[in-house]
This record gives structure tokens, sequence and C-alpha cells, in this order.
């Protein structure tokens, strides 16, 4: 395994880390504390979750996977999706019950997808006051955000953090050789977070599968190509032993790409990826769990 850097937070963490999202496929729950024990055998430390993942079941089956001794050799992070500081504070709770943690190591503010978001976060009696005060408990460590649909919006983020003179730890974004040609977080995003000193989280290299669907790269170069960027992890869905053993297989096998591979690599998904047919999480709303259930967000139904 190959360990990276997290930004500034003097953490360190496998360069691919296991998607939360994909533990809660398989429908025998043991089946789930299987695939995260092996993963985590095998060299992985970077969990990644969510409060809203299948109905908390994700993070049940974590945390039960976390059991015997297995908490200590991980970075755990979880998401949330509350826009009040009261429903922030409620689902750190939740979640660290379902994690079976006195601590979250890094928690997210899941779904960073509206131009009102970044103000939903920093507003008075919002997420924020809720997550310093998590942070001074001990609940939490870090502190960083999520986001799959437009750069703009994370751009936006960093603007009204930078106003607020709030620096993130981390940043999630999708980074995939699609990307690179539509809406690109990698072109747009990743070298404002590089410059500010905050670590980059790489999702949806295989865009959920779906840039596999095109048949012009494998999975093994799209790894290679997440890994290749300024990441401090690679964050992939693993519903399998397979995928598991797929992701270690990108690690055995990398080696940095150079700028004529990249290149290569690039043009063959161009045509392709020019309408984001191949990365519905930024063109449909199938992916915007808030969105579809905005009492996730904990916010007033009327103002």
């Amino acid at each position: 395994m190959i360990y990276r850097k997290l930004g500034r937070t003097g953490e360190k963490v496998s360069a691919v880390g296991l998607g939360g999202f994909h533990i809660g496929f398989p429908k025998d729950p043991t089946e789930g504390v299987r695939i995260i024990r092996h993963a985590l055998d095998r060299g992985i430390t970077f969990l990644d979750n969510c409060w809203d993942y299948h109905n908390g079941e994700s993070e049940r089956r974590m945390g039960t996977a976390l059991r015997d001794g297995y908490r200590d050799k991980v970075f755990l992070m979880t998401k949330f999706d509350g826009r009040t500081r009261a429903s922030t504070a409620q689902q750190i709770d939740e979640s660290l019950q379902r994690l079976e943690t006195d601590h979250i190591d890094l928690i997210q503010y899941h779904e960073n997808i509206r131009m009102e978001d970044p103000d939903r976060f920093f507003a008075p009696d919002g997420p924020l006051e809720a997550l310093m005060a998590a942070k001074k408990a001990g609940k939490i460590r870090f502190i960083g955000f999520t986001g799959h649909k437009d750069p703009a919006v994370h751009l936006r983020m960093l603007e009204v953090a930078g106003a607020h003179k709030f620096h993130f730890d981390t940043c999630q974004m999708p980074l995939n050789v699609m990307d690179a040609h539509f809406r690109s977080f990698g072109r747009q995003v990743l070298p404002k977070l590089v410059e500010e000193g905050i670590a980059v989280l790489g999702m949806k290299p295989l865009g959920d599968g779906n840039v596999l669907t095109s048949g012009k790269v494998t999975a093994i170069e799209c790894l290679h190509y997440a890994l290749t960027l300024p990441t401090s992890v690679v964050i992939t869905g693993c519903d399998s032993i397979e995928r598991v053993n797929q992701a270690i297989e990108a690690v055995d096998t990398f080696k940095p790409l150079g700028n004529e591979q990249v290149g290569r690599l690039l043009e063959k998904t161009k045509d392709a990826a020019l309408t984001g047919a191949y990365e519905p999480f930024k063109t449909t709303s199938r992916y915007d769990g808030t969105a579809q259930n905005p009492l996730w967000m904990g916010e007033p139904e009327k103002l």
C-alpha cells in the first residue's frame, strides 16, 4: 500500500480508500463486514461513509467491522446532511452511535451542490457552529466538504470560507478521465486546493461504473489516472471482495503517469465525455440525495 499526506493535518492515509455507499449493497450485512475487513487487512486505512447511506446501514456495517481492534487501524470519515446547527449535531451523534466509536477522524459537509450551500454552512445557528462544538468535545477531529455537481459550487465554498477566515482540512470531489473534459473539478478546483493546502479526496474514479460503459478505458487505467493527480486518497466503491482486490491491484501496479500517457487517456475519452453522459451525478438528480430527501437537511418546511 502507498500512504500519502492528508493535506496539512499531519495524518497519512492509504492512497486508495474504501467507499461507504457500496458497502450497503450486499443483501447479507455480514458480507459488507467481510469486505471492509478484507480491505483493512490489505492495507487500506481510509474509510468513507455518510449518515444517510442506505438509511444508516452502511455506518452500522462499518461499526460492526471496526470491532475487535480494527478501529485503531483506520482513519474514519463520514458525512452529514444537516443545514442547521441542531440537525448537524443530531446527525453527528447518530453517526458516532452507528459507527460504534467515540470520535470520527474526519466529518464532511455532504452534497455541497447548490450555490447557496456555502452560505448555509457558515450561517448563524448553522452547521459550522455544531461542528466546532463537536470538535471541542472531542467527537470529531477534522472538517471537510464534498460535492459532485458543479466545480463552480466548490469554488464558491472556498471563496466564502476565505471570507470567514476558515480553512477546510479536506475537500472531496469527482476526479476521473471524463471529468477532465466536462465541468472539470480537476481543472478548476484541484489547483486551488493544492494552493491552499487542503487535502484532495478524489471520488468516482470509475464514475460509479459509468465510465467503463464507454468502452474507452479499463478500471485500472481509471484508477491510475486518479492516483496520478495530487490526491491524498482516491475513494472507490467496493461491493465485493473482487472490487477491493482490483483497487489493491491498481496500487500494486501504479507508477505515476507521464504527461504523454495522460494525454493519450484524455484523447481516448474526449468525445465521449463532452456531454457529461458518463457522469450522471453531474447531469441528473439521481445522485442528489438531499434534493430527493429535503428533510435530511433539517431545514424548516416554511420560512
